[in-house]
């Protein structure tokens, strides 16, 4: 044994040794299993290959750009040598580039403090900052493609942070010291069990899954399972008040998570707060679909899904009249309802409120760089085989969009540092994501994102009953929220300027989550509000004013105008059982 080998083993002691070198076998044995089972992986299923190759195409026909950005990075580079000599020799030179606003990854002292750590931090920055020029402003290549490019070499700049690798990471070095190693021992073993979890794939947790369960410490409002079919179980709430609204609400979540995420705690769930103001509140519950549901079409969740929870909310309560939320994309499921409800008369939905919804998919933000043909048919191949598509791939493409934050900021916590993941609701909610049945999941990617037909009049058809967005004339209430990159705001505007009905749009603060589930009592965020939709989204935002605080009192108030009649409150399933 070497010297330094035995030193570490010194450092370590004998037992963390044995132990690192059994996780290491494990690891081995882990991922030749993985290995063979994944013989014939796509290694390439975002298509990168075709997008680099266009763009190394097109930056080939203008060699003098190139070669100026690659001029102007090796100038850099030089001034950046200088600044570190200097800074050797004790002077405080300024910095060549500095971190952008809100990057918590270089917060650690040392990297601004200790001149090598600074060089590092600056070459990694420098280095960033060429590849994005190289990509960007490149003549020939298509705004797809274009985007596509810039987007994953982002993605690359992010994993290849020095923050992410434990040698040249001060906080990971710090954290050796302090624990002679022990750290990175009890770090693969956290990546062991997430390996383990995955079946090979790397599957990151992000909070501790073992602290939370569903009617205990996260989704607590009272309530009860009144119905269920194939597709869903139907919860209604227990009221709080003596009185509640003549009209009962159904709340329509995405089939893509789990409905509690508007339950998550007291202090800030939603289903309570909305019992608590006078509603009888429903909420559908989809189904977590396996195999047997590969042939399971998007007429299913509209006639066997909410169709079907309206029939059983209006036998329930005796009430014809219903209140309808949707969110995400279970507000364009609720759309589609809507539509086919109309051609078919059914009037039964008095109001419906939209959260994050798209319904003209022209312009889906980020997420449209995972979705083109190509994309799509290798999606459809994956699911063929499975029947359905895991909820992890999608959970996977939503964490891509937000990589520092959702992905490396728990690589280096759980397996460089070594630290366990701490309990998170949020988190827990976000990674109990749901299957998608082959066939629905197929159609919805085809005929909404890349082909756009929800918007266009007649376009798409129900069993047999073709779908009119502009013939809903309901009234309608879209809130959405300023910085969301799952539903970008000016997308879901455009869609409420579809319906023929008055229609209100809210535009809160935050993202896809936190600008929904923002209770009063926080006092954060502020919100916009108007019922006059101009054509143009930049130019209701500068004519809106802002208003303070949550915007879940203005659509109370907005949905008690519509009808304020009051009846004794309803004690949750009184007909039916499941």
């Amino acid at each position: 044994m070497s010297e330094n080998a035995q030193n570490e083993v010194n450092t370590l002691g004998f037992a963390a040794a044995k132990e690192l070198r059994d996780n290491f076998k494990q690891v081995e044995e882990i991922m030749a299993g993985f290995a063979k089972s994944y013989e014939n992986m796509k290694l390439d299923p975002f298509n990168l290959t075709q997008a680099y190759g266009d763009w190394l195409k097109a930056v080939s026909a203008d060699p003098q750009a190139f070669m100026q950005k690659n001029i102007e990075y090796w100038q850099k580079s030089l001034e950046l040598s200088q600044q570190a000599m200097m800074a050797l020799m004790g002077q405080k030179p300024e910095p060549v580039v500095t971190p952008a606003k809100g990057d918590r990854r270089f917060s650690h002292e040392d990297w601004s403090e200790k001149p090598i750590f600074d060089v590092i931090k600056q070459s990694y920055l420098l280095t960033s900052q060429w590849m994005r020029t190289l990509v960007s402003d490149v003549e020939g290549l298509d705004e797809h493609t274009s985007e596509r490019v810039k987007f994953f070499t982002e993605r690359f700049m992010d994993a290849m942070s020095p923050t992410n690798f434990a040698l040249t990471n001060p906080a990971v070095l710090e954290k050796i010291k302090e624990t002679k190693g022990a750290n990175l021992v009890h770090g693969l073993k956290n990546m062991l069990e997430d390996l383990e979890t995955g079946k090979g794939e790397l599957r990151i947790r992000m909070t501790d899954t073992k602290a939370f369960e569903l009617g205990k410490n996260v989704a607590v409002t009272p309530g009860k399972v009144i119905f269920q079919n194939r597709m869903f179980q139907l919860i209604q709430y227990t009221p709080s008040t003596e009185k509640v609204l003549k009209r009962p609400l159904l709340v329509v979540p995405p089939w893509i998570n789990k409905f509690y995420i508007m339950d998550l705690q007291p202090k800030n769930s939603l289903l309570k707060w909305l019992v608590d103001q006078g509603h009888t509140v429903f909420v559908i519950s989809w189904v977590n679909p396996d195999e047997t549901y590969a042939d399971t079409g998007f007429d299913a969740y509209i006639k066997e899904g909410v169709l079907t929870a309206i029939d059983a909310v209006q036998y329930e309560t005796g009430e014809s009249e219903i209140n309808a939320i949707g969110y995400c994309i279970g507000g364009t499921l609720l759309t589609s309802t809507l539509a086919y409800m109309k051609a078919k008369g059914d009037e039964r939905i008095k109001s419906a409120t939209f959260f994050t919804t798209m319904i003209n998919f022209a312009e889906p933000g980020e997420l449209g760089l995972f979705i083109d043909d190509a994309q799509v048919s290798g999606l459809e191949s994956t699911m063929e085989k499975t029947g359905y598509l895991d909820g992890s791939q999608m959970a996977g493409a939503f964490n891509l969009l937000r990589a520092n934050d959702l992905i490396w900021s728990f690589y280096v916590n759980n397996y460089l540092l070594g630290n366990d993941p701490r309990p998170f609701d949020l988190l827990y909610w976000n990674g109990d994501s749901t299957r998608m049945p082959a066939k629905m999941h197929s159609w919805y990617l085809r005929n909404l994102y890349l082909q756009n037909d929800l918007c266009k009049p007649q376009a798409l058809s129900v069993d047999g009953v073709p779908l009119d967005v502009s013939s809903i004339d309901v009234p309608a209430c879209f809130v959405s929220a300023v910085e969301d990159h799952i539903a970008p705001w000016k997308s879901t505007y455009m869609g409420a300027r579809l319906f023929s009905g008055p229609t209100r749009f809210i535009l809160g603060g935050s993202g896809h989550i936190a600008g929904i589930i923002n209770p009063p009592a926080a006092k954060k965020y502020g919100y916009r509000v108007s019922d006059q939709l101009v054509e143009n989204a930049d130019e209701w935002m500068v004519v809106t004013p802002v208003s303070e605080g949550s915007w879940w009192p203005e659509w109370d108030i907005w949905v008690r105008s519509l009808n304020p009649a009051e009846v004794p409150a309803r004690v949750p399933g009184a007909k039916l059982t499941p």
